[in-house]
């Protein structure tokens, strides 16, 4: 969770919230604080590695909307999130080590060298990919502290002042794009089929990454609009956070942060990678993907992982992503409300709160609601993007329900001797 997505978000949330970024962040973390803890009771009840579409199966069967809301979070929140990762990964490796005026084929490079070891590192096993991920989140946390130490005491709060804020709709409308730099939390979910007590580890990694991601990203925003302008953080873009650091730190400062990138976004990809080879392996069991992405598949039995890093190749190197930057974001709050949905109607078996799970719906909703509302206005492009992922998802499911024979549906293992609804 950590880093990638405030890396690349600072400017875009600048275009729609202004100074009040801080703000997003914040409201984004209860957001996803909410909906961590839907996650929690789901994935403490059915543990498995399906993560989020084993929650939709326990709460809907394995019916149309699952299938569609599967592939579309797959194209969108695992193929489209993880390229757009990669390719700011590609931006910073090029600015850092060939130079800001290097050809564009340096970031191709960079961009595919990524994706090739870290789909290397998922095939090696989790364990590896653990030992990697807690160091470079280590090397981030570190980093990132340090950039709040000689920030936040310099920051001018005129700057921050609330009579430049936009008005309450545009900051509500930006907390779609924040919720992206939080998406990590749903890989939590994926672990919990690999926890020896997932009812005790689960909690507390939700509730601790949440915590501390949510503070961390106020107290960026807050260092970073405290000390440049809104129009400067939009012009630099990905670098804003650098650059922010270079009255204090100077170039060096600038160059720690974009080492820091750099790991957040390897980070990012490795997690999201993960992730992807539990999730397909999951859906190709259940029948709603073909048995290509299963572990019987003829390109052996990460063959879901070795689809998914080239699709992101492909998707990183030849797509021009600026357009539909948000399109990961609003498709992960779409799935998050059927996700609410599915933990609402099983809370008795869960033991969930039905408030706390009615709340993060309807907090969802609107926050969805506004981000369409405003992106139809403003970014019609991006509009049009998400509904023909929507199209494709549709197409993609029945597609798949062809090829996958019937009597190979639904062989789930979410817990052993009770029946899935339908």
């Amino acid at each position: 969770m950590i880093g990638a997505g405030i890396f690349a978000l600072l400017g875009e949330a600048g275009t729609v919230a202004g100074a009040a970024v801080w703000l997003s962040f914040l409201v984004g973390g209860v957001v996803a604080m909410l909906l961590g803890y839907v996650c929690v009771k789901l994935g403490s009840r059915y543990p498995s590695s399906g993560g989020l579409i084993t929650y939709l199966i326990v709460g809907f069967g394995r019916g149309r909307l699952v299938g569609v809301a599967s592939w579309l979070g797959y194209m969108a929140a695992i193929v489209i999130v993880t390229a757009m990762v990669a390719v700011s990964f590609g931006s910073y490796a090029t600015s850092l080590f060939v130079g800001q005026d290097a050809s564009s084929w340096w970031n191709h490079l960079f961009i595919t060298a990524l994706i090739l070891l870290m789909v290397g590192l998922n095939i090696v096993g989790t364990k590896v990919v653990a030992v990697a991920q807690s160091f470079i989140v280590s090397g981030v946390l570190v980093v990132f502290s340090v950039f709040i130490w000689v920030t936040i005491f310099d920051v001018d709060w005129s700057k921050l002042s609330f009579g430049g804020y936009p008005s309450y709709s545009k900051i509500i409308a930006s907390v779609a794009l924040t919720f992206f730099a939080y998406l990590g939390f749903n890989v939590i979910t994926f672990t919990a089929g690999d926890l020896k007590n997932p009812k005790r580890e689960l909690p507390r990694a939700m509730y601790g990454a949440l915590g501390i991601t949510t503070v961390v990203y106020v107290l960026i925003a807050i260092g970073v609009f405290g000390t440049l302008t809104v129009a400067e953080v939009i012009g630099y873009g990905e670098t804003a956070i650098a650059e922010a650091a270079r009255p204090a730190l100077g170039d060096a400062g600038y160059t720690v942060m974009a080492i820091a990138a750099l790991l957040s976004t390897a980070g990012a990809t490795n997690g999201t990678l993960y992730a992807s080879s539990n999730l397909t392996g999951m859906l190709a069991q259940e029948g709603l993907f073909p048995p290509v992405f299963g572990s019987g598949s003829r390109l052996g039995k990460h063959g879901g992982l070795v689809i998914t890093g080239a699709l992101v190749l492909l998707v990183a190197n030849l797509v021009d992503l600026s357009a539909i930057a948000s399109v990961g974001s609003a498709v992960a709050l779409m799935i998050f409300v059927l996700v609410g949905l599915a933990g609402y109607r099983r809370r008795a078996d869960t033991g969930s709160n039905a408030a706390i799970v009615v709340l993060a719906i309807g907090v969802t909703a609107v926050v969805l609601g506004f981000f369409a509302v405003d992106t139809w206005q403003n970014a019609p492009q991006t509009f049009t993007a998400i509904i023909a992922i929507l199209v494709a998802a549709v197409l993609l499911d029945r597609w798949s329900r062809r090829r996958t024979p019937q009597g190979e549906a639904g062989s789930t293992a979410v817990e052993p001797g009770r029946p899935v609804p339908d």
